[in-house]
């Protein structure tokens, strides 16, 4: 019975090991970063608090490893935020003419099947596409990389496939900036180059 129980202990001694030998270093920065931005101060005891409060988290609630194949290409990671920016404007105007005109708008929840297989092109895609006016992503399903997206005065079945297309190149421009070499979009490699066609 004794046996029974210290192989017991043992069993968990050696679960905790593997979580913490599993603790990913990046999670634990940006854990520590977000507890400081909460705190709104930077202090060494707060970046230390950070650092264990993290690492509590990540041995509690232990996440799969994150394996991102990334490749930043500068200029088309620049095409990217300033097209963000131009959309934000536009868009902010938009949404200030649709609150102001008489009639209600006509909303839409949309889906969209992204065509990479890379979660982290998932998580780029509806960070950016949430933080335009007028668009929210309401769901992301990872099983199948698609997208539900709640857009404000789609008007008609051509204003949805008009917000879809916009997705869809908005990705593009996620996988020309971001996404590995090894990235397929529309059924072919991204490209390497930064002065290949997109």
């Amino acid at each position: 019975m004794t046996s029974r129980v210290e192989g017991a202990g043992t069993s968990g001694l050696d679960r905790v090991r593997r979580r913490l030998r599993s603790v990913q270093l990046s999670v634990v920065v940006v854990l520590t970063v977000v507890w400081v931005l909460l705190w709104g101060e930077l202090s060494i005891g707060n970046v230390v608090g950070g650092v264990l409060v993290a690492a509590v988290v990540c041995v509690v609630f232990p996440l799969p490893p994150l394996r991102m194949q990334l490749t930043v290409r500068p200029w088309r990671l620049v095409v990217l935020l300033v097209r963000f920016a131009s959309d934000v404007v536009v868009a902010s105007v938009q949404v200030a003419a649709t609150v102001l005109r008489p009639r209600p708008p006509r909303n839409a929840v949309i889906e969209v099947d992204l065509r990479t297989g890379s979660d982290f092109v998932l998580t780029v895609v509806a960070e950016l596409l949430s933080l335009v006016p007028g668009s929210l992503v309401v769901e992301a399903r990872r099983s199948t990389h698609t997208l539900f997206v709640h857009v404000l005065d789609a008007g008609d079945a051509t204003g949805v496939e008009r917000m879809r297309r916009d997705v869809f190149d908005l990705e593009r421009r996620v996988v020309l900036a971001l996404g590995a070499q090894t990235e397929h979009l529309d059924g072919r490699p991204a490209p390497v180059a930064e002065g290949e066609a997109p």
